[in-house]
């Protein structure tokens, strides 16, 4: 440790000391200055009973408003992870190689994945791995307790349905013809989830296939 850390340690634990000596000494002189007045206008008051009294009721105070500073500060550490989260899933899902990826899929994968699987060409092949792979990320991002899924469904809703709308039967397919039941299990139950969220929320909305959109 430097010579210039040890001295700053020591000037803060100096002021921390001499914060703390001036706080009970103005703490004991304003009960003094309390219990003359009292006695000054008549009243009977002990002065140590005076201290407890007034001591215990600060320290309630101190402890409440400890309580709320640190129920703010839990707000905030959590606000921001959400914040981080969400960010990691934007870039997750709009890079541009992704978007790319989907693109291919919702051009070129065929409905049948028998016939998909037997006529995928290393590009696709590419392509879907990239998607299915996103996808697995997404939902270690989006597990349980780590953000609120009303916080980033709206705007993920999109991308998540249209890809599983052409995935889903080949990880389904792949499941079967591999035995793996935990094939892409993780975006799967993202899938699920997510199609929830839309019939709750989006009872009316459809799937729109176009070969020129944006």
């Amino acid at each position: 440790m430097s010579l210039q850390t040890d001295r700053s340690a020591l000037i803060s634990l100096a002021v921390f000391v001499a914060i703390t000596v001036l706080g009970f000494l103005n703490w004991a002189a304003g009960l003094t200055l309390l219990w003359l007045v009292l006695r000054a206008l008549g009243f009977s008051v002990n002065l140590w009973a005076l201290v407890e009294a007034l001591s215990t009721a600060v320290a309630a105070a101190a402890v409440l408003s400890g309580g709320f500073v640190a129920y703010r500060e839990l707000s905030e550490l959590a606000n921001t992870r959400y914040m981080q989260v969400a960010d990691r899933l934007f870039k997750e899902l709009n890079a541009p190689e992704q978007i790319e990826a989907r693109r291919w899929i919702y051009q070129h994968l065929p409905d049948d994945p028998r016939q998909g699987v037997a006529g995928l060409t290393p590009e696709g092949q590419a392509a879907v791995k990239r998607v299915l792979n996103s996808l697995d990320r997404v939902a270690f991002l989006t597990q349980s307790g780590w953000i609120p899924f009303e916080t980033v469904m709206p705007w993920m809703h999109p991308m998540i349905a249209k890809a599983w709308d052409k995935l889903g039967p080949y990880v389904a397919y792949e499941q079967k013809r591999r035995n793996e039941p935990y094939y892409y299990e993780h975006a799967a139950r993202l899938a699920e989830l997510c199609r929830a969220w839309r019939a709750e929320n989006l009872a009316e909305a459809q799937i729109v296939w176009m070969d020129d959109a944006l």
